[in-house]
């Protein structure tokens, strides 16, 4: 599995493109897209790479993960795959982004497939599994390609530190049980691409994450 990262919006988040090589069967996760130009180049990649868009996942439905939803689901023909459980998200977008006086830029999507726990994704002859992470928020999913050592965390883990808990459905408790128990079992070497910043492995993080 391949993966290219973009770097979205004002809050400099993570979106990935997953891809399989042989059959070019790709996965657009966390499309935090929200000026033009950042579509542009998704859009520009996606072609001189020949990817079918097959997924729309995300890891959760904070407004910074799903501003590019909109556009992806109309430009590739996808429909947005996420936990349930993230769907008040989506009904109180415009009141989050306006807390942090941000502009609405369009209207988010409803969840069009559900994802549950156990999930099994395939990209070609890649597979991703869907581990449920809740404490960040309530729906926090991670996509684990286990065949490529590849972990995309979203906002639950991220180098040197964890997802913020101070939302309404934040559980800081949970969240830490959610990483011990589903993550951190994970082989060392396991890369992990997380929501912001800069990916790092499950072994630097159980060896030097002070909040693990």
């Amino acid at each position: 599995m391949k993966v290219q990262t973009f770097i979205c919006n004002m809050l400099h988040e993570n979106c990935y493109v997953a891809y399989e090589e042989s059959s070019h069967e790709a996965a657009i996760i966390d499309p935090g897209f929200y000026w033009v130009d950042e579509r542009q180049l998704l859009t520009e990649f996606i072609g001189e790479h020949g990817l079918q868009v097959k997924y729309l996942l995300c890891t959760h439905l904070h407004f910074d993960h799903i501003f590019g939803v909109p556009f992806v689901e109309d430009a590739f023909g996808v429909k947005l795959s996420a936990s349930l459980f993230d769907a008040p998200w989506i009904d109180n977008f415009t009141h989050s982004v306006a807390r942090f006086g941000i502009r609405p830029n369009g209207t988010p999507r409803p969840v069009g497939h559900p994802l549950h726990d156990g999930d099994m994704l395939t990209l070609g002859t890649c597979t991703l599994e869907c581990i449920a992470t809740p404490g960040h928020s309530a729906g926090g999913m991670c996509f684990y390609a286990k065949d490529s050592g590849i972990l995309f965390a979203g906002d639950t883990l991220f180098q040197g530190s964890i997802g913020r808990t101070d939302f309404s459905d934040g559980n800081y408790a949970q969240l830490v049980s959610s990483i011990q128990t589903r993550l951190l079992t994970l082989p060392p070497e396991t890369v992990v691409y997380a929501g912001h910043g800069d990916p790092t492995t499950i072994g630097d993080e159980i060896r030097y994450n002070p909040y693990l």
